[in-house]
């Protein structure tokens, strides 16, 4: 039993105790780059939303009419509707 040798480390654990790979210095760069392009590109959604919305908010209802307002607009109806005392012409 001099000659035996002790089992191998390797061959008495399982995959999940096995020592895991560990990402290198390179690799976290590169994670971190991609991880803050997203996080601008998700900014820079985010603010360009919120501009169209206030822009569409703080312009709800402003354009331009050439009609009359309201109250002059009743005024000329009842006018119209109202018989005339004048001579009126009829053509045969």
């Amino acid at each position: 039993m001099e000659g035996d040798q002790p089992p191998l480390a390797a061959e008495l654990t399982t995959p999940s105790l096995k020592k895991a790979h560990t990402p290198t210095l390179h690799e976290d760069a590169n994670t971190v780059v991609i991880a803050v392009v997203i996080t601008l590109v998700f900014l820079t959604l985010l603010t360009v939303l919120v501009v169209i919305i206030v822009y569409l908010y703080r312009n709800k209802g402003s354009y331009l009419t050439y009609e009359q307002p309201a109250a002059e607009t009743d005024v000329s109806v009842q006018m119209e509707d109202a018989p005339s005392k004048e001579k009126e012409e009829y053509f045969i």
